[in-house]
């Protein structure tokens, strides 16, 4: 299984679900910087799962012990590598899904793929669990960003049909995006994160889910970041952004609205600002050409519903091969999407970290 990405910052990740870890290691950092460890923990607790009760409850503290590339909080030079515990496996929850494969879900093609040894207790190495490894690399990466002037944010754009306050592509709130980071919803209108709530609460207590649209922001981007064609921007942040689970789609700026609209409505006209040139709007999404152009990054990610929900479905017995009901147990997310805003923070930081780091090499 392909667990790995990047070319100058190299990010691997391991484990499964239900194992007895999982972890990473990253390499290509650079030496000498220090850490803000407290900052980090932060960071992981917007993922982590069982801190409210809009999200599953399972609780894992998700505190990464770090093996190498670390000492007295500073950066060593050497690969970087961690793991972080898990220690509220339920693995029983998920005996009937060796033979009956949850609608939607890894469950089917991995054992297709892998054969009936794979490990998929909890979802294995297919589980939203392995994006808690990212978020450490990841965090990691927003901190050294940050030293450069790079601020990367994100919001929910939408969970199911309720939208939030859209952003000025242009000259983005960031302060605004950073202030929600720790809000269990994070939109910016606080009317919005009350309907979701609701949403949540009601999907939850029918035993379904919903998706939603993560919407992350990056400004203080240098021009002339990224390469054309296969080596772009885009490129690499959709390769991995897929590697995340139940993501089904990747926009920037204008994204699919665009589509259906003349070049003359949504071509980024170009300005002079003072002696800078710019653009009067931002429906590029700062790239063109895969490149960046200056203006704010902005990139839209699609989240489908978790597969797994409590009400009964239609599925088969692998070993029957027969049609069936599936019943599902477990603890389980009523929409993903909430837990993803600091993962896409996560994964768009280690893309730009690692365009950086070709710069960096380039001038060597």
């Amino acid at each position: 299984m392909a667990s790995n990405f990047g070319k100058t910052i190299q990010v691997s990740t391991f484990g499964a679900s239900h194992g007895y870890a999982i972890g990473g290691i990253v390499e290509g950092l650079p030496c000498g910087h220090t850490i803000d460890i407290d900052e980090l923990k932060a960071f992981l607790k917007r993922r982590a799962p069982g801190q409210n009760q809009l999200t599953t409850q399972r609780k894992e503290a998700d505190v990464p012990e770090f093996l190498a590339g670390i000492v007295d909080g500073m950066l060593s030079g050497s690969p970087l590598a961690f793991m972080i515990r898990n220690t509220s496996q339920h693995s029983s929850d998920y005996n009937n899904l060796r033979d009956i494969p949850r609608p939607s879900h890894a469950d089917f093609t991995a054992r297709m793929r892998y054969g009936d040894k794979v490990d998929m207790r909890g979802g294995g190495h297919f589980s939203a669990r392995l994006t808690a490894p990212l978020c450490v690399a990841g965090g990691i990466a927003l901190q050294l960003l940050r030293e450069k002037g790079i601020e990367i944010h994100g919001h929910l754009k939408q969970v199911g049909i309720i939208q939030d306050a859209p952003i000025d592509m242009v000259h983005p709130a960031m302060k605004a995006l950073a202030n929600i980071a720790a809000e269990p919803i994070a939109m910016v209108d606080p009317e919005k994160r009350t309907e979701v709530e609701n949403l949540v609460m009601k999907l939850k207590k029918d035993g379904d889910s919903t998706g939603g649209i993560v919407e992350v922001v990056a400004t203080g981007l240098p021009i002339g970041l990224g390469n054309p064609n296969f080596d772009g921007i885009e490129n690499r942040l959709a390769r991995v952004i897929f590697g995340v689970p139940a993501i089904k789609g990747v926009s920037f700026g204008g994204g699919f609205d665009m589509c259906a609209k003349l070049g003359s409505e949504v071509n980024d006209a170009f300005t002079m600002n003072d002696d800078k040139i710019t653009t009067t709007t931002n429906n590029s999404g700062g790239i063109q050409g895969g490149i960046t152009n200056g203006l704010p990054l902005v990139m839209q990610v699609g989240i489908k519903p978790t597969p797994s929900i409590y009400k009964e479905q239609h599925s088969v017995s692998l070993s029957q091969k027969e049609d069936t009901l599936l019943t599902i147990q477990g603890r389980h997310d009523p929409c993903v999407a909430l837990r993803a805003v600091p993962v896409i923070e996560a994964v768009t930081a280690l893309v730009i970290l690692d365009f950086l780091g070709d710069i960096d090499h380039e001038l060597r």
